[in-house]
This record gives structure tokens, C-alpha cells and sequence, in this order.
């Protein structure tokens, strides 16, 4: 056996125990959309309690944070949380299976207060409630570094002597000070010392915070400081039995149009749609590792986009496998019309994959949801297309040719009347 052939079986044999090996570990590590494993999706219009406030970029994002986390602490797994225009959000939950709670836990605005031991139990914890969110100034809290290279906490208040009074009385804890504990709903966040009576519409936080942790803590004070009403405009429920159904189903046309086209390419084209076949269950292995590589969710329009991917798979193969015939018809040698073939058909699959790609990318930026998840799998199957059913395609079948055991053009479909005849 010469070495190309025993590197094209090679080839063969690892790329099928790969995919045969691992593919279960793949589809297994699929997230799935609520289409497909029922859950619940909300759209939410925010607008702030205070009727003289507004809804800033920065608040809807770190509303949008707060739904997230609200939501984790559900038990949900996963929430995908995206913020739409200037006053919406758009919350998705797969798997949920009392959406009831869910959903009334999300709706509640978020709450910041500062509290302290002031008139409490000992076991009591921080329980009186000494500033809320809208004693503080909208935005009013920002990040400074110091000559330390330390990071500490600005904030401004609407009413600096309330904020006096709230402080001298806290300091009189203890004669080293007391805290001030900052709670986000029920969350302590921080708990910053207390010392002196602190007589001015502005006060900083310090301690020992890193950037990121200084950051956050600011974001929450703002988020605190502009509490956000959210009335829901759209909802849709799907259930985990309906999710499941269409999932079946949809996995069964796929199948079936699948086994259905590598029959037809290994049928109509012999030996070309033999490597098409290979090349084509490897890219659908490759498609589905990469998307859980990008920790993607699989929807019924990202299916079909994967469906899709599989028919410009298919078309890639076809330029190719029909270029060398029409290089077989013209009297040329099989090697010297594989590589002619394959040579002219590479512009042709470079063009379409390209237009593809810029329509994929504008449904990307423009588009919201599940268009933008077709967007995104549609861009993924034309990478792994351009990498299996160009590149991989065509290494095997030079390989095979090369090792000099097919010798007849009649394994490319072509006939040999049709040679004469030209």
C-alpha cells in the first residue's frame, strides 16, 4: 500500500472515531432555547419611579444585570438578558418550571439601601434602614484612584443634612465608628465604616478595592440611586412538552433531508460525492462543536441556519465535483482535471460563501434575538464549510487520485461517449 492512500484511510478512520467517539459529549453540551425545551420570554419596558428622572443607557444596562442575577438566584439556569433600544429588555429562560415565581421575582425594581445597627438586636444584623436609593443623586457615583494607586467611591446625595444627621448617629456606635452596610434587595455589597459625622452632599468610600470591585459597586449605587419600573409588553410561554416535540421533529427532517443528500451526491457523482459525504459529516461535527465552543443557544431559526450550513456544504462540493467533470469531458487526465477543477471552482465557492457572509452580518448587527442567533450560526457554517468542503475535500480527494488506484473516469460520472463525443 503506497503512502498516500494509507494517509487518506488514515484520514478517514480518525475523522469518523472522532466524530463516532465524541459525538454524544458534543450533542449533549447544547443549550437549548426555550422553543425547544419550553420556558418563557419577556420583553420589559423600563421607566424609572421617579417621574423627574429618565432611563439612561447605563441604567437599563445595569437593570439588565440585576434581572440576570435575580434570576440565577432562582435556581434558573443560564438567562439570556439583552437590552433593546433606549428603554427595553428582553429577558429569555429556558427549562423553567415555576414560571409563576420567576416572574414576579424579575418585576420588582431593584433596591438599594444603606443600613445600620442603629436601635437593633444583637442578632439582628443591620436592620434599620438609614438611606434608599432615592436619597442619592442620579449617576452620582463615580470611581477616583488615589496617590496609593488604590481605588475608592464617590457618591452624592440629594440632602446633605439628612446625610449628616444618618451619619453622626451611626458613628456614635462605637468609638471607632460603625458601618454602613450597602444592600442591593437583600444582597449586602458593602459595609464601609462610619467614623465621623460626615456634613456634605458628597462622601467617599474606601477601602481595600480592586478596580473591578470598585467598579461594580459604583454601578450598584447608580442602579440603586434610579430604580426602574419594568412593565411587561410582550410575553410567550412555550412548555417543555411542546419544546421537546418540536425539537423531535425538527431533528428528524434534518436527519432524513441529511441521509437523503448523501445518498443523492454519492449516487449522482461517484467518487466526488463519496469525499462530499465525509467532508459533510465532519463539517456538521465541527458546526456543532464550534457552537458550543461560543456557548451558544440553539433555537428553531438557528436549526435552520444549521440546515442551511448543510446545503451550502452540499453546493460547495457540487461546483467542485461538476468543474472537474467539465475538465474530464474536455479530454484532460483525471489529475491534471482535479486540479483545474478545483482551481476554478475555488473563486466561484469563495464568491457565494462572501455574499452569504455579508447578509449573515447584517441581520447580525441589525437584527435582535433569534434573528441574530441565525445570523450567528449561518457565519459559523460558512467558516466550517470554507474549512471542510474546500480545504478537507480537497486534500482527500488529491490524495486518493495521487495514490494512483482510481483510474477510471467513469468514477466521476463521466462517460466515455461523452469524451468522444467532444
Amino acid at each position: 500500500m503506497n503512502r498516500r492512500l494509507l494517509m487518506f484511510i488514515l484520514i478517514v478512520v480518525v475523522s469518523f472515531g472522532v466524530v463516532g467517539g465524541l459525538s454524544k459529549w458534543v450533542v449533549d453540551d447544547v443549550k437549548l432555547g426555550l422553543d425547544l425545551k419550553g420556558g418563557f420570554e419577556i420583553l420589559y419596558e423600563a421607566e424609572p419611579i421617579d417621574a423627574t428622572s429618565k432611563v439612561t443607557k447605563d441604567s437599563l444596562n445595569e437593570t439588565a444585570k440585576s434581572l440576570e442575577a435575580r434570576a440565577n438566584s432562582t435556581g434558573v439556569q443560564e438567562p439570556e438578558v439583552t437590552t433593546e433600544g433606549d428603554n427595553r429588555i428582553r429577558v429569555k429562560i429556558a427549562g423553567v418550571t415555576d414560571e409563576k415565581k420567576v416572574r414576579d421575582v424579575l418585576k420588582k425594581p431593584a433596591e438599594l439601601t444603606f443600613r445600620s445597627a442603629r436601635g437593633c438586636a444583637a442578632d439582628a444584623g443591620y436592620c434599620k434602614v438609614e438611606l434608599t436609593g432615592s436619597d442619592f443623586k442620579q449617576n452620582g457615583a463615580d470611581v477616583q484612584q488615589t496617590n496609593l494607586n488604590q481605588y475608592e467611591i464617590t457618591i452624592k446625595l440629594k440632602d446633605a443634612s439628612k446625610f449628616a444627621e444618618v451619619t453622626r448617629e451611626v458613628s456614635k456606635l462605637s468609638p471607632t465608628g460603625s458601618p454602613l452596610a450597602i444592600f442591593l434587595d437583600e444582597t449586602m455589597i458593602s459595609a464601609p465604616n462610619v467614623a465621623q459625622e460626615i456634613n456634605s452632599s458628597s462622601a467617599v468610600i474606601s477601602g481595600d478595592f480592586t478596580r473591578d470591585e470598585a467598579k461594580n459597586l459604583k454601578d450598584t449605587i447608580n442602579l440603586g440611586a434610579l430604580p426602574l419600573k419594568l412593565t411587561e409588553k410582550y410575553t410567550q410561554s412555550v412548555g417543555a412538552t411542546l419544546g421537546k416535540k418540536s425539537l423531535d421533529e425538527t431533528v428528524y427532517a434534518g436527519a432524513i433531508a441529511t441521509v437523503v443528500i448523501l445518498l443523492f451526491m454519492m449516487i449522482f457523482y461517484r467518487l466526488p460525492g463519496v469525499i462530499a459525504s465525509i467532508s459533510i459529516i465532519v463539517f456538521i461535527w465541527l458546526l456543532l462543536l464550534g457552537f458550543n465552543l461560543i456557548h451558544a443557544t440553539l433555537t428553531l431559526p438557528g436549526i435552520a441556519a444549521f440546515i442551511l450550513g448543510i446545503g451550502m456544504a452540499v453546493d460547495a462540493n457540487i461546483i467542485m465535483a461538476e468543474r472537474i467533470r467539465e475538465e474530464l469531458r474536455s479530454g484532460k487526465s483525471i489529475l491534471s482535471s482535479q486540479k483545474a477543477g478545483s482551481k476554478n471552482s475555488f473563486r466561484t465557492i469563495i464568491d457565494a460563501h462572501v455574499t452569504t457572509a455579508i447578509a449573515a452580518l447584517v441581520l447580525f448587527f441589525i437584527g435582535v434575538g433569534s434573528v441574530k442567533g441565525f445570523a450567528v450560526i449561518l457565519l459559523l457554517s460558512i467558516a466550517m464549510s470554507i474549512l471542510t468542503n474546500v480545504f478537507f475535500s480537497r486534500l482527500l480527494l488529491t490524495l486518493l487520485l495521487k495514490s494512483g488506484v482510481v483510474k477510471k473516469k467513469s468514477n466521476f460520472g463521466v462517460k466515455e461517449s461523452e469524451i468522444r463525443a467532444l
